[in-house]
């Protein structure tokens, strides 16, 4: 886990090393154990380190492969990489390290862009062939690892944050009209390849991109999850499902182990971090480290679940730590971690995240997290409505669940000039539904969500707030393979039981009962949810600073109603309306954005 940045141009320009050397330097917490850079005329690659696997300097990058004429960046880990060392060695292939970074570069120079499809793991990574000047971009199915885009004529930047491309310079920072409205409608999520700021892009998940030299370039992507019935497994009963399921999960976990460093978990209390502590302790491992957060309540919510991290924590014997964060740590908390974000990101769980990563990066460099499950099996509580609705029906009944607004409520809370002719996000969901390829309207909403939502929320939140601390998150629910298998699943059986039905069934026995009859649980962060005092006040600066008034996102009429009442409108799945919009002036201004 690392951060990358780079330039490549197209004009006969040679590479501006320095701002390369400022886009990476900037992303120093994601890397705090080294760094590289490298230029050769019309390319230049940068790179921070977080040593996860070949410690020693050989696994450093930039890594230039001189056998092959490669120059490679690399964020994230292969866990397959010392089977496809193996088998890489066996067509000829000889390595200098004991890195995962130079199997990437063998096995371009073995398969060329189809090398992903041999790849299990996270990664986004830029090759260079020196010879040709051709490059290659790639980024993980799921699109856990980022890799953000300011492209112009005669040049292209990279980084792993959008932080780090604007301290590159020169970059478009006026507001992308498009990405606004998703973020205001599509439950803050500004879906690939948009982000707010017209200046910069991200690579789509499971995207290749091949770069020639003058510039021009293809891209395609290189996998697709069905969420259909597979006649094969036609006659499978429930048991044979929930079987399937513990036994792929199994493998996801033990893989996530592969480390040259100790390996923890965020244990939160539910099923899913529980079942991923299960079966590591099932699989032997020893004095597990363990970790949860909590918070103080308020407006009579909790803001803790240490009941139950700690029976899990007990019944398997881990090294847990239940970390109480002081009121005093989350104002300033929330500016950090706003600072932390590529992206606006709405949702309260990452000042949790945050603060959590602080704590946990002073005992490990790894952890596993049960994030994704709800996504891929059904856990939340927009899934059941659909389940009845025909599937010609599937975006209206969808939209009406999860958007955070209708549109008319929208045009209501932006500026005229800022709402667009045509509504963004329904004409997005419209064309995600209609391809083919998911049976009924769940499965529609739950392969939009996986591949879609998954990847910029809960994803990007886990990411921005982990590597804000130089600490590598790995999410075993997000096994490309154990997707595959569980968007095979029939709906009915992800939605029974209150949801994740499939999963709690297969858990008894493994994990305690408790666990998985408990209600579900959220990472609260009931101050942000119930603003109030210095947290109101936050967010009063960020709404009435001279650059919100200048900016005229939204109608201020309307912000003042909000201000005078912060705890009464409320988006379709209960969040606070006026957080959302504070969370986004507070990103614009912290970064500078005019």
């Amino acid at each position: 886990m690392c951060g990358v940045a780079g330039e490549l141009r197209f004009d006969g320009r040679s590479a501006d090393v320095e701002a390369v050397d400022r886009m990476t330097a900037c992303q120093h917490h994601r890397g705090p154990d080294g760094t590289g850079l490298w230029a050769n005329g019309r390319v230049a690659l940068g790179h921070r380190r977080l040593s996860i696997i070949d410690l020693s300097a050989a696994g450093a990058q930039p890594m230039i492969d001189t056998a092959l004429g490669l120059s490679i960046v690399f964020n994230g880990c292969i866990y397959n990489y010392k089977q496809l060392r193996t088998e890489l060695e066996g067509s000829g292939h000889r390595f200098f390290s004991t890195s995962d970074t130079e199997v990437i570069g063998k096995a371009y120079a073995e398969w060329g862009a189809d090398c992903v499809d041999h790849l299990l793991g996270m990664f986004a990574f830029v090759i260079v062939e020196q010879a040709s000047g051709r490059a290659m971009l790639a980024r993980d199915r799921l699109g856990i690892k980022p890799l953000y885009l300011d492209e112009r004529p005669g040049r292209l930047r990279f980084a792993s944050t959008l932080p780090a491309l604007l301290e590159g310079g020169d970059v478009d920072t006026s507001i992308d009209p498009t990405a606004l409205e998703f973020y205001m409608t599509f439950h803050s999520v500004v879906p690939a390849p948009h982000t707010i700021l017209n200046g910069v892009r991200k690579l789509p998940p499971a995207t290749v991109r091949i770069i020639e030299p003058d510039g021009s370039s293809t891209e395609h992507v290189y996998w697709r999850p069905d969420f259909e019935r597979d006649p094969a497994q036609a006659d499978w009963s429930e048991r044979d499902w929930e079987d399937a399921l513990i036994t792929s999960l199994r493998t996801a976990v033990e893989r996530r182990m592969v480390a040259d460093v100790p390996v923890g978990v965020l244990l939160s209390g539910g099923i899913d971090s529980s079942l991923v502590v299960a079966l590591l302790a099932e699989a032997g491992q020893h004095d597990l480290k363990t970790f949860s957060i909590g918070f103080d309540s308020a407006g009579g919510e909790s803001g803790d679940e240490f009941e139950y991290s700690t029976l899990v924590a007990e019944r398997f014997g881990t090294d847990h730590q239940r970390i109480a964060i002081d009121s005093s740590r989350l104002l300033p908390g929330i500016d950090a971690t706003v600072a932390a974000m590529s992206e606006p990101m709405v949702s309260h769980d990452c000042v949790a995240f945050y603060l959590l990563s602080e704590d946990v990066s002073k005992s490990v460099k790894v952890v596993q997290s049960g994030q994704g499950a709800d996504e891929v099996l059904g856990g939340y509580d927009w899934y059941p409505p659909l389940a009845d609705v025909p599937r010609d029906q599937a975006v209206a009944a969808y939209s009406s669940v999860f958007f955070d607004r209708p549109r008319a409520e929208l045009a209501r809370i932006l500026s005229p000039a800022w709402l667009g002719e045509t509504d963004a996000a329904t004409v997005f969901i419209e064309a995600e539904f209609a391809r083919p390829g998911a049976s009924t309207s769940v499965d529609a909403a739950l392969r939009n969500d996986t591949t879609i939502m998954l990847v910029d929320d809960p994803v990007k939140r886990v990411d921005n707030m982990t590597m804000a601390w130089g600490l590598e998150a790995r999410v075993p629910f997000l096994d490309h393979e154990f997707v595959e298998l569980v968007a095979r699943i029939p709906p009915a059986l992800k939605l029974s039981d209150g949801g994740k039905g499939v999963l709690k069934r297969a858990s008894r026995g493994i994990v305690p009962d408790e666990v998985i009859d408990r209600t579900k649980g959220y990472f609260p962060v009931p101050a942000i949810r119930q603003l109030e005092g210095p947290y109101l006040n936050r967010v009063r600066d960020a709404l009435t600073d001279p650059a919100a008034d200048a900016r005229g996102l939204f109608d201020r009429r309307v912000v003042d109603r909000m201000l005078a009442d912060p705890n009464e409108t409320r988006t379709t799945l209960g969040s606070n309306a006026l957080w959302q919009l504070a969370l986004l002036e507070m990103w614009l201004q912290e970064h500078g954005i005019r």
